[in-house]
């Protein structure tokens, strides 16, 4: 079952507090300090994300089982371990990207 984590909104803005993740080519925000659970995403050039997640944005869940919650999906990034607490990866549903978190 998935549970709502935060909404990813792109920018070309510098935010304020935003951390460059070198691997991805991003600058995020932390969307655990937002009212609104709101992720600023400024990209770099040659980031390694999809156009659709560069382009507009996304909606990110966290899910008990990230490969059970990927099967017969239309898998556009991912699953990728971003430490050992966190794994994602994208998936595009409805139009729009969809990011699935699987916290440990």
């Amino acid at each position: 079952m998935r549970t709502f984590n935060h909404v990813g909104i792109v920018t070309t803005e510098s935010k304020e507090g935003a951390v460059y993740n070198e691997g991805l080519g991003v600058w995020l925000t932390d969307y655990g300090k937002s009212p609104n659970r709101i992720e600023f995403l400024k990209f770099e050039k040659g980031s390694c994300l999809p156009e659709l997640v560069q382009t507009n944005g996304h909606i990110a869940y966290t899910v008990p089982c990230l490969e059970k919650e990927l099967e017969g999906k239309k898998v556009i990034f991912g699953p990728a371990v971003c430490d050992e607490h966190l794994t994602i990866a994208f998936i595009e549903e409805e139009g729009i990207a969809i990011e699935i978190m699987e916290l440990k």
